[in-house]
């Protein structure tokens, strides 16, 4: 269906003006705006309101419709490619530049514990959900040869450990029918961004959850303390020449990290295809993918620039265009949720709920027992489900400080992403025919 308003840089105004919106709300004192962002935080909301566009048919992430010669033409939106390919490495620049490098690596085991344990919960929970819906609904987890369910179920175990590429790996692994394909790719995205969106608002409860946990969370708050201590220290009103040189050094280093996984991706590529082992070739796959290299490459050269005169930018406000560049990457995440497509598929979005649902609760567990803050636990879980476009965001929603703590996990989840997705492939292979 085409949606009212098709132009992008109409879409990209209206996304704006959501923005503004929220950002003057949070500023008014006393009455209903302040009790709702006590209960609702802006990002969730800089989330939500986009879906409600998109819901409502007012703008789309894609659509198909007719020209003027009768010829069916499909659109695509660009908004969340720009912001994921430009403002997000940029934003990560920005809220990098002041980071306490040490400081993050104090954040100690416990950050790693919550990753893994959200790895676990993908692994386990796709065959325990198979086996839970096919008690209820054995036909939902049906079919045979290239229409198994299992095997689509593989694409999502790759997109939730890993990301886009681990989720190719699966598709070309294990032969799933591609005429389907996009009944699994539906399910990935409406059973991830609910579970973003619950996080997002957990955010707004995170003192009372690390209360429940009994979570220590010194390490994350003298990081933080840290962070806005030297910010306080360098802070200055910032001149055009402040604004330049940090739009320089973010969209800089955006150039050099495209060009850098412009010549890494085709190297690697031809290297992972040198393999002789299939199982070999798929488990290093993400390795060909540019989005990796970009975010990598932009990262490591934020951190090189944090160890420079660089990072007394931030003192003219880096960290704060780093955050405008992430509520712009959120709202587009979120135009591209249609929350009335969670009624059109039950039975597979059952499976991503229930599937997810272990996930959850072996994170909220796991963080119980070893008092980890809810901190560890979103990122942890984002760094599988979301990877490197979304960790970064529930990671900085928390502190701008704390981004690169999302992307670093989030380049476990690549690196894992493949085997893992694998071992959970054929644990759902073994449910289905149980």
């Amino acid at each position: 269906m085409k949606p009212l308003f098709t132009d992008d840089t109409i879409v990209f105004g209206l996304l704006m003006l959501a923005l503004g919106f929220i950002f003057y709300t949070e500023t008014l004192k006393g009455g209903f705006w302040e009790k709702f962002y006590k209960i609702v935080p802006g990002i969730f909301l800089a989330y939500m309101l986009p879906a409600i566009f998109t819901t409502s048919g007012l703008i789309a992430p894609d659509w198909t419709g007719i020209d003027n010669k009768g010829n069916t033409i499909k659109h695509t939106s660009q908004l969340y490619y720009v912001a994921s390919r430009y403002l997000l490495p940029a934003a990560l620049v920005l809220m990098t530049l002041s980071i306490d490098l040490k400081g993050v690596f104090n954040l100690g085991w416990k950050a790693l514990i919550m990753f893994f344990t959200g790895t676990i919960g993908i692994v386990i929970g796709g065959p325990i959900a198979i086996l839970l819906i096919s008690t209820v609904s054995p036909e939902t987890v049906g079919g045979v040869g290239p229409d198994a369910v299992w095997r689509g179920l593989s694409t999502l175990a790759g997109s939730w450990i890993g990301g886009g590429a681990n989720q190719t790996a699966m598709l070309e692994i294990y032969g799933y029918n591609q005429k389907l394909y996009g009944g699994m790719v539906f399910v990935d995205i409406v059973v991830a961004n609910v579970w973003m969106a619950l996080l997002l608002i957990g955010i707004g409860k995170r003192k009372r959850i690390n209360n429940w946990l009994k979570a220590d969370t010194s390490s994350i708050e003298e990081l933080k303390e840290k962070v806005s201590s030297f910010s306080e220290k360098v802070k200055r009103n910032p001149s055009l020449s402040d604004i330049v040189i940090i739009t320089a050094l973010a969209f800089g280093t955006v150039s050099f990290a495209h060009l850098g996984a412009g010549f890494m991706a085709p190297v690697f590529e031809n290297l992972v295809a040198s393999f002789e082992s299939t199982t070999w070739k798929n488990i290093f796959t993400f390795l060909e993918s540019k989005f990796f290299w970009m975010i990598s490459i932009s990262t490591l050269i934020a951190v090189f620039l944090s160890f420079t005169k660089a990072k007394n930018y931030e003192g003219a406000g880096a960290s704060k265009f780093g955050s405008l560049f992430i509520y712009i990457l959120v709202a587009t995440i979120g135009m591209k949720m249609d929350l009335t497509l969670i009624f059109d598929n039950l039975g597979l979005i059952g499976i991503g709920v229930v599937w997810m649902s272990i996930h959850a609760g072996l994170l909220i567990l796991v963080a119980k027992i070893i008092k980890a803050p809810y901190f560890f636990l979103a990122v942890g879980s984002q760094a599988n489900v979301g990877g490197a476009a979304s960790a970064p965001v529930v990671a900085s929603a928390f502190h701008p400080s704390l981004a690169t703590v999302g992307v670093l996990l989030a380049v476990f989840g690549y690196a894992v992403g493949t085997i893992a997705a694998i071992a959970c492939t054929i644990l759902m292979e073994l449910a289905s025919v149980s």
